[in-house]
């Protein structure tokens, strides 16, 4: 048993430590740079020797990252959510990376507000998220494919724990379901190609997906969707539900792991290995909680998950 365990672990070791060749001739593309795990990747690579192209949605966010890098790393402004932009955007990418192709393609672009009970939220709710985190990531893939296949090179989606058991109403959830979906379709289609897909599924990390301000960007975000309500629906959950709800919701931000080094490394280890996962589990939530939970019979799950929601002032 113990030799079993000692090759398994060399098996993994050698497989972590094969990287791909002459990496500094490399382009690598990344959206949503301004901060958190996309601008942390993008040095990450950068310190590897990498050419790095990181897609901003601000300009004070480019200029920023340019001013933190070196020479080997060039911004560009993109707003995923705008065919233009993001044509614009693959013309500029293409005009860098020549015949030689795109290395790699990092979807990391995303939003998480509006979330929160779907009966208090709007189809326009559900689009604002849905429009960046799945069909921005699904527009910019078929737009950078062909530099990716002439490079046979990889796509790296940001999917979410949340991609793989729904934690919160909202469009956040749908979208990285959705974007586990196309990662796996895209995955069987490209593989023909030579093209590697990886999906990033991390839990529960302290970026800026909430706003600048987490616990005031959800709170604000809780008391718009509230004060919005017809007064039926306020009764029906009465507003101790609504105090519980958006306390907890800032609790599990108040949990959330601090260090996203643990998400960009495994980001960087899907651009840089010769056997790159199909999937990466970053978090101890995600080992412990999440993937068990996607994994249980759905009635388990479902008592489970309802343990984490109040009781509605009308439940039965």
């Amino acid at each position: 048993m113990a030799a079993i365990t000692d090759l398994s672990f060399m098996y993994r070791w050698f497989k972590n430590c094969n990287l791909v060749r002459n990496l500094s001739d490399k382009y690598v593309f990344i959206t949503g740079c301004d901060s958190g795990f996309g601008n942390l990747l993008a040095m990450q690579l950068v310190d590897r020797g990498m050419r790095v192209l990181a897609a901003c949605f601000t300009e004070e966010g480019a200029q920023k990252l340019q001013q933190d890098t070196s020479y080997q790393l060039q911004t560009t402004l993109l707003d995923v959510t705008k065919t233009e932009s993001i044509k614009a955007a693959a013309q500029w990418v293409r005009d860098q990376v020549g015949e030689q192709g795109l290395w790699a393609l990092v979807n990391n672009a995303g939003v998480g507000l509006p979330s929160g009970p779907n009966e208090w939220l709007t189809k326009e709710d559900f689009v604002k998220v849905i429009n960046v985190n799945l069909v921005g990531l699904i527009e910019v893939t078929l737009h950078m494919l062909p530099m990716v296949k002439k490079a046979r090179g990889r796509v790296v989606n940001m999917s979410s724990s949340g991609g793989r058991v729904a934690i919160i109403g909202g469009g956040y959830c749908v979208s990285k379901f959705g974007v586990e979906a196309f990662s796996d379709s895209i995955r069987r289609e490209l593989h023909y190609f030579g093209v590697k897909v990886s999906i990033i599924e991390p839990g529960n990390y302290r970026t800026s997906i909430l706003g600048e301000k987490n616990m005031e960007g959800i709170e604000k975000s809780m008391c718009k969707l509230w004060e919005r309500l017809p007064q039926e629906t306020r009764e029906s959950y009465g507003e101790e539900y609504f105090h519980t709800y958006t306390d907890k919701l800032k609790n599990t931000m108040q949990l959330a792991e601090p260090r996203i080094s643990q998400v960009t490394n495994s980001m960087e280890h899907a651009i840089v290995s010769r056997n790159p996962r199909i999937r990466y589990h970053p978090g101890l939530d995600v080992k412990l909680l999440y993937l068990p939970l996607a994994k249980f019979p759905t009635p388990v799950t479902d008592f489970i998950l309802r343990r984490y929601l109040p009781r509605p002032a009308d439940s039965v």
